[in-house]
């Protein structure tokens, strides 16, 4: 039984509810799924599933909108019902209710059942449950991959801001305790849960450490492809569209990281092949990519960002983009989140193609801003392959003049003492000062560029520039053909 399977979707889609639930509670949260197999005679095998969670209380809001999966129709798997338990701190019981998703009339759907007294007792929590007709295998698999894929992103400042939950998978297939197979799934012992960080700044410092880790497929940082976080240069961007009664409000995060790997890389078996990934997530849940955000990356102008698309490959919701002449020392990942600023939401809705496309120009422009030169358009990097002559011609003028007074007045506007300057160092001054200005003009919209501003007056120090990263001109001219 694949994802894509009535059965797992529907689990799936109600583990992600659970998530939502402790991700509100802004406390350490549990989140524990039981498998029970109840009988040994049926074919197919009948299967208890249990959902359980410390977050805040259910709102039945969430149940309004959920229907019994087209799949089950005519179909012995399920008999559509739910059992619903679910209380809040406040509440001085446990409201039970029984749910039938195959109830086409809505106030007929949910039937409220007897609480149960808390007896004092201050907590809150839901469990939901289900029997159905499914073997164990087909069950647990796309489960613990739906997990493991939580855990890659929320190791270390997680990837979502789910760092305050922990998960646990506990299948039972007969009375014996040797029958019982128990999955833990927990965060890094080593970090503090940050409730105060954003949901973008979560968002940043997971990718990060998942590429820093081969996509956690590591325990550590690769040593062997980097030293440290500066081989990372890393962008985010924020779209959100209007909100109205009809079309519930909504956010569009997405985060770029490229990585400049050491050249000790080709021996790391984990090295990147020249794609990228694009992660997608739709409200703190990872998620197959749909169909317009495909879209939106096929119309993204990336030729603006010095990147000439090959092609878009979607292998099972897992979707990889391939770049023509690209270098094979870079790794480009790209995570979309799209998720509703209100929870509960009885209307969920996908991000239009534009509002897909807003967020990753962000990120993109973002990138350009933090990283002089970098991610620069062919005509400007072809601008850019004329930079060291230029500044080589500049600095010649200066030392070979024989007028001292002009020698001094133009290495003082460098910022210089004519005393202690070196060629090589104004050379490369002029060298940065000139690319900055190229990115600069770049960044804007054709009608407001400049024409040339000045190089060498303006606000800040003269000597910020010394340092920048290294600018190489092989690598602003090639590094992203």
């Amino acid at each position: 039984m694949e994802m894509s399977d009535p059965v797992p979707k529907l689990l799936l889609q109600l583990i992600s509810s659970a998530f939502q639930r402790c991700r509100l509670a802004e406390d350490l949260c549990r989140l524990s799924l039981l498998l029970l197999h109840q009988s040994a005679g049926n074919d197919p095998p009948i299967t208890s599933i249990s959902i359980s969670d410390t977050g805040i209380g259910c709102s039945l809001v969430e149940f309004q909108d959920l229907r019994c999966p087209r799949e089950f129709n005519g179909a012995n798997i399920w008999d559509g019902l739910l059992s619903l338990k679910t209380t809040c701190f406040s509440d001085d019981e446990v409201f039970c209710y029984h749910i039938n998703l195959g109830e086409c009339i809505s106030n007929k759907r949910i039937k409220r059942q007897p609480s149960q007294p808390k007896n004092g007792a201050k907590f809150s929590g839901t469990e939901v449950s289900m029997s159905v007709f499914a073997s164990m295998d087909a069950l647990v698999a796309p489960i613990v991959t739906f997990f493991q894929k939580l855990m890659k992103l929320k190791t270390n400042a997680s990837f979502l801001p789910l760092q305050n939950v922990t998960m646990d998978l506990v299948v039972e297939q007969g009375a014996s305790p040797g029958t019982q197979t128990q999955y833990v799934f927990v965060m890094n012992g080593d970090q503090t849960p940050c409730f105060t960080a954003s949901n973008l700044e979560r968002l940043k410092s997971g990718l990060e450490d998942c590429v820093l880790r081969h996509g956690n497929c590591l325990e550590m940082m690769c040593e062997q492809c980097f030293s440290d976080r500066e081989h990372l240069k890393v962008g985010s961007g924020t779209a959100c569209p209007e909100e109205n009664r009809k079309r519930p409000g909504g956010t569009m995060e997405v985060v770029i990281v490229i990585s400049d790997l050491l050249e000790t890389t080709r021996h790391c078996s984990r090295s990147c092949e020249g794609k990228t990934e694009v992660v997608y997530f739709d409200n703190f849940s990872p998620s197959p990519i749909p169909q317009v955000a495909l879209s939106a990356l096929k119309k993204i102008d990336w030729k603006s960002y010095g990147l000439i698309l090959a092609s878009v490959n979607d292998q099972e919701g897992h979707v990889f983009l391939e770049w023509e002449n690209f270098p094979s020392y870079v790794q480009i990942q790209i995570a979309l989140h799209w998720y509703h600023n209100k929870y509960p939401t009885r209307h969920k809705t996908e991000p239009g193609i534009n509002l897909v496309k807003k967020g990753i120009k962000s990120a993109l422009d973002d990138l350009k801003t933090k990283h002089e030169g970098f991610l620069l358009s062919s005509h400007s990097r072809k601008i850019c392959s004329y930079v060291p002559d230029l500044a080589r011609s500049l600095a010649g003028l200066i030392f070979s003049s024989t007028d001292m007074d002009f020698q001094g007045d133009c290495l003082s506007v460098l910022g210089f003492q004519p005393q202690e300057a070196e060629r090589e160092a104004v050379e490369d001054y002029i060298q940065r000062k000139i690319v900055t200005v190229i990115g600069t003009n770049e960044g804007k919209p054709q009608k407001d560029q400049e024409a040339a501003p000045f190089l060498f007056f303006e606000g800040g120090s003269e000597t910020s520039y010394f340092e920048d990263e290294e600018i190489v001109g092989e690598y602003y001219s090639t590094s992203l053909e």
